[in-house]
């Protein structure tokens, strides 16, 4: 049994074509081959816990000697965004797929959001959030309209100058759109504040004050199991958000990757008995959906170099887990998620007879494993590898 479990999502970290690929339009998808095919880099601490070994990738070997349990998950809720991902990883199956809106959305959602907030609505399609604002930006600025957008994600986005409407003002607003799409009517995955600042298009840059407002999870999940136990659950990055606050005990913010790992290492010197659960989001907002492999291929790098940092401070009753929600390969056609199996690497801070354990038909085995480990009662279609970690 271990007393702490530090659980790493690598957003969008894909490792080949799932099984059903061709239902989402994904067959030929691998994030991380085409990644490090486009931009070649080394990986040797990925490398030493077994990655390589999961699946052929350029520059990284499959290690004589991994220094981790190694193995793939394939996913079996309907979809492919990080709603869906994370709740499987946590022990839900998501049956009906959340909507999407590749035609922009209904008017009369949009009449709403215009009656509720006294403001006007441009753009109202799917798009990148960078090109949004380099092309709705000026006018924003303007008038004090909302730049609505989407994407193939169940995502509602709302871009504002901050300058234009305050945060308090865009945060008020996204709560107040969250309210409106509940319902089967105008169901939305998430609802996302999307900040900017700059004077002109060619200056215009996100800003770090992103805010999601998410669904609350469809069934009870482990970590609300966990919460019940009396065991902590703490949230950094964009966890508290994905899970409403549901099943969380602690919620630590962070910026980006950089500022994650941060996080996570100042989490790691904490005494508490539970989880820790990260999200690395930049490897699929930054990189993924803007089809930049050599952004994500070096961050896939900078990962690599903060990596011992963590391992190093696994004690010998710790569990380390990292993992992938969904793929986004960012040499694929499009912008949007592919529908891929994941890589699952697990080190404890002792020495284990590690290698090869088996592939997971659900991620939500990581739930059950948990559940597992920390002998709380909780129903997953997921199963435990936990004996196999010896």
């Amino acid at each position: 049994m271990f007393n702490k479990i530090h659980l790493i999502v690598l957003d969008s970290v894909g490792i080949g074509e799932q099984h059903d690929a061709k239902q989402f339009g994904d067959e030929g998808a691998h994030t991380l081959r085409h990644t490090l095919e486009s931009y070649p880099v080394k990986l040797p601490n990925l490398e030493s816990l077994g990655l390589g070994c999961i699946d052929p990738l350029p520059g990284v070997d499959c290690s004589a000697e991994p220094e981790a349990f190694y193995s793939k998950m394939n996913e079996v809720s309907q979809g492919k965004d990080t709603m869906t991902g994370h709740w499987e990883i946590a022990g839900l199956n998501i049956e009906e797929p959340f909507k999407v809106y590749p035609d922009g959305f209904p008017e009369a959602l949009l009449d709403k959001i215009r009656e509720a907030t006294g403001r006007g609505i441009v753009g109202n399609k799917p798009a990148s959030g960078t090109e949004i604002i380099k092309e709705y930006g000026e006018h924003q600025m303007e008038t004090g309209d909302l730049i609505v957008y989407t994407s193939n994600d169940p995502v509602l986005q709302i871009a504002a100058h901050e300058e234009v409407i305050p945060l308090e003002e865009l945060y008020d607003i996204c709560e107040k759109v969250r309210a409106m799409t509940t319902d089967p009517e105008f169901l939305v995955g998430r609802i996302i504040a999307r900040p900017y600042v700059g004077d002109s298009k060619e200056t215009f840059t996100r800003t770090e004050n992103r805010h999601d407002y998410a669904l609350e999870p469809f069934g009870r999940t482990v970590l609300n199991a966990l919460e019940d136990n009396g065991n902590d659950v703490i949230a950094i990055g964009k966890i508290d958000d994905i899970f409403t606050s549901s099943g969380i005990t602690e919620a630590v913010r962070s910026k980006n990757n950089e500022d994650g790992v941060d996080k996570l290492l100042e989490v790691m010197d904490k005494d508490f008995n539970g989880i820790s659960f990260l999200n690395l989001v930049d490897f699929d907002a930054l990189y993924g959906h803007r089809r930049d492999p050599k952004g994500y291929s070096n961050a896939l790098k900078a990962f690599d170099d903060r990596l011992p940092e963590i391992t190093s401070k696994l004690k010998d009753d710790d569990l380390l887990i990292i993992t992938a929600d969904h793929g986004n390969d960012p040499t694929f056609t499009g912008t949007d998620h592919t529908r891929e199996s994941v890589p699952l690497l697990v080190k404890a801070g002792k020495d284990m007879a590690y290698g090869k354990i088996s592939d997971s038909d659900t991620f939500s085995n990581i739930a059950a494993t948990i559940a597992d480990n920390f002998k709380i009662e909780y129903q997953t279609h997921g199963k435990s590898l936990l004996q196999e970690l010896n």
